[in-house]
């Protein structure tokens, strides 16, 4: 097997919200897109973020009402406190203060428009030791 690219499939009531909030905040681009979807990408990122509308007919029935909850949407960042800096001047609520587990990782949270939590986090922070 060759993985040749990766994808997270979220299924969400409001699409073009959550696609904007991507762009806008955290500097992704629609790929592609049509009623109901959208393929968001990055050059960096590794991965497509995917929203699909709950309900979707594509979907298999098990999944179509499914809404993307239970699940964090991480990226790890180099400068955790800009980037804190920089959400909270573009009015982004923050959901989950600036924490530091005692492994060292640090890490804050955000919801986009239909409660996707986006999570950015500082895998490399000192350990203390």
């Amino acid at each position: 097997m060759q993985i040749t690219s990766s994808a997270v499939s979220l299924n969400v009531d409001d699409v073009p919200a959550s696609s904007a909030f991507l762009v806008e905040h955290f500097g992704f681009r629609e790929e592609m897109a049509a009623d109901g979807f959208a393929s968001l990408t990055r050059d960096d990122a590794g991965m497509n973020v995917v929203f699909l509308r709950r309900g979707l007919e594509t979907l298999p029935a098990d999944q179509r009402d499914e809404h993307a909850a239970g699940l964090i949407l991480a990226f790890v960042v180099e400068d955790i406190e800009g980037e804190l800096a920089r959400l909270r001047a573009e009015g982004v609520v923050i959901t989950m203060p600036l924490t530091e587990e005692e492994w060292g990782e640090r890490a804050f949270q955000v919801r986009d428009p239909n409660g996707v939590i986006i999570q950015l986090v500082d895998w490399n922070a000192s350990t203390g030791d």
